[in-house]
């Protein structure tokens, strides 16, 4: 292994999904996560653990998730960037931690790798049913950020993405992998440690007597302030003011949750990010994501072989949801085709945004292995017999 003064890996590798999740982490400045084992993400904090002589950092075992979800909230206050890595069972008992880090605006990155549910389900198959539970998991109204990589080199690719975007919008986001993404090895190419570009914490330069906790900028986002410079301020979940301190009323409540979720809404065009191949002159779009985007490449692959229009649409952001693409998308095709491993998730967002234009093709899966791409080149063609176009 090749390594850079910050110990960052370096050059081309062999490495599976969680452990290339692992190396774009640190290569990102990650270096505390607090975990706790489950089936198939083990394996990113046995390679962190393993690492942290190399580059320095901690990682802390935990009773369970719940405390892995909080104990990476204190370490971003104390001045590290942070994560905690789980599957199912625990995402969702870490809930209510990611409620909390979306209210006290903690930049934090949540690692989901997906296996078949509910409860304790299939540990080491995939599924893709997790989705809307990134979404709405946590209860009341807030914005997300999901991000979904369907290859070793984007577990590394987009885990520098995850942490640049938390830091940048100050809020927790969610990285939703899945078994077989996270078990495959493929090559990963390793830039240098000058060639990745990072978003460094923003700390605010006021002096502490000028210093609120949660008075946004011009651009909605509040400044953190760095430990031990003499700063004092309040975190809570419960609804507070530009200081964090509790105000309960209607007033504050609108004026705190609104700027929660328009701080994503704003800049839902460089948050959202999309993969397009053939979309120019399609008749047919394929839209998937993860694992199951790699097998719907080769059933587009073979109705391009019999004469067919098809494109290409994968969701690298899963959340916030591409609404206004899709509507574009949906007056200009006769149909969308949407694989997933679920019952039938993200089709939902789909069927909404499209507003009736064209029709929407679900093709659902529950997981325990992947769709064959016979299954989705017969929606494709029966997308393009039909459609309102």
């Amino acid at each position: 292994m090749k390594a850079d003064p910050k110990g960052v890996l370096t050059g081309t590798h062999y490495l599976d999904g969680d452990h290339a999740a692992c190396e774009g982490a640190l290569a990102a400045g990650c270096r505390y996560i607090a975990g706790y084992p489950i089936t198939p993400s083990t394996e990113v904090v046995e390679r962190f653990a393993g690492r942290i002589p190399c580059v320095g950092g901690i990682f802390m075992q935990m009773e369970d998730e719940i405390a892995s979800s909080i104990a990476i909230q204190g370490a971003v206050w104390a001045g590290a960037k942070a994560m905690t890595v789980t599957s199912g069972p625990g995402f969702s008992l870490m809930m209510e931690h990611i409620g909390l880090a979306i209210m006290a605006e903690v930049p934090c990155v949540f690692i989901n790798v997906q296996r078949g549910g509910p409860s304790t389900g299939l540990p080491t198959l995939p599924a893709q049913s997790d989705m809307m539970q990134a979404r709405w998991g946590s209860h009341g109204d807030y914005e997300v950020i999901a991000l979904c990589p369907n290859s070793p080199q984007e577990c590394f690719d987009l885990m520098i993405t995850a942490f640049n975007m938390s830091e940048r919008f100050r809020t927790p986001v969610m990285f939703m992998m899945d078994e077989c993404v996270g078990h495959m090895t493929e090559r990963v190419i390793i830039p240098s440690a000058d060639k990745i570009d990072i978003v460094p914490r923003k700390y605010t330069k006021k002096s502490p007597s000028e210093y609120k906790a949660y008075q946004p900028n011009e651009v909605l986002i509040p400044e953190m302030a760095e430990l031990g410079k003499g700063y004092n301020f309040h975190i809570t979940g419960l609804t507070h003011d530009e200081k964090g301190y509790p105000a309960m009323n209607e007033d504050s409540q609108k004026k705190l949750v609104s700027r929660l979720i328009n701080k994503i809404q704003q800049y839902k065009k460089e948050i959202i990010l999309i993969e397009e191949d053939g979309i120019k002159d399609a008749e047919v779009v394929v839209m998937s994501y993860g694992i199951t985007s790699r097998v719907a490449e080769k059933a587009i692959l073979d109705a391009r072989s019999k004469g067919l229009k098809v494109g290409k649409a994968r969701l690298k952001t899963v959340w916030p949801f591409a609404d206004e693409y899709v509507l574009d998308l949906s007056k200009k095709v006769k149909a969308i085709v949407v694989p997933e491993l679920n019952a039938g998730q993200i089709v939902r967002e789909v069927e909404r945004a499209v507003k009736g234009n064209c029709e929407v093709i679900s093709i659902p899966h529950l997981g325990g292995g992947v769709h064959k791409p016979e299954l989705i080149l017969e929606a494709i063609l029966k997308g393009a017999k039909g459609g309102k176009h």
